[in-house]
């Protein structure tokens, strides 16, 4: 089996190969099958990643939440501990641009939430198989956050980030269901 490292490289790789324009049809198209979820229709807050160039858009699942009177929590990392805590924002405006071009929440314009006030959690991921575990970007960040959460899990997907097999270590945690633009994937998780 290839290494974590060889699949992330090789994922970015056919990500980048496909048209914005498609990208962003399949993102709409991810964002309609969401909606349709029970896990989606009860949660009073979600927590979500603003959603970097070639992941699917996380924005229009946040402006649906808003337009729905959900709550939205965002990540923010914290790089010298490797940890994360969501912060809730009701603006894009609540955002700035940090470290990898990554947006997150901008401390002093928004509230601080604790994990067990998101009820539904958007766990991104560079590849995923269909038992649910997931390829993130190799942080650790939601691996750590995940040990100490207990709500609703869900991956967003394009079709092409669906492979056979990942390595799984120990401490991986599998999401519950992945979301892509043809199927919904329930998973082992």
């Amino acid at each position: 089996m290839k290494t974590k490292q060889e699949m992330r490289k090789e994922m970015k790789e056919k990500l980048r190969s496909i048209d914005k324009e498609t990208l962003d049809q399949w993102s709409k198209e991810i964002t309609e099958q969401v909606l349709t979820l029970p896990e989606w229709k009860n949660a009073n807050m979600i927590g979500i990643t603003i959603s970097g160039e070639y992941e699917v858009n996380s924005k229009y699942l946040i402006e649906k939440a808003w337009e729905l009177n959900k709550r939205v929590a965002v990540p923010k990392c914290h790089p010298k501990t490797k940890t994360m805590t969501f912060r809730e924002i009701t603006s894009f405006s609540q955002l700035e641009v940090v470290y990898y071009g990554l947006q997150e929440p901008v401390e002093e314009q928004t509230s601080a939430v604790i994990h067990n006030e998101i009820d539904l959690l958007f766990v991104p991921g560079l590849s995923f198989e269909t038992k649910g575990y997931r390829l993130g970007h190799g942080g650790g960040y939601y691996d750590r956050y995940l040990a100490q959460y207990q709500g609703e899990t869900v991956s967003l997907a394009f079709p092409v980030q669906v492979v056979d097999e990942i390595p799984v270590e120990p401490f991986d945690i599998p999401v519950q269901k992945i979301v892509t633009n043809k199927r919904v994937i329930e998973t082992n998780g």
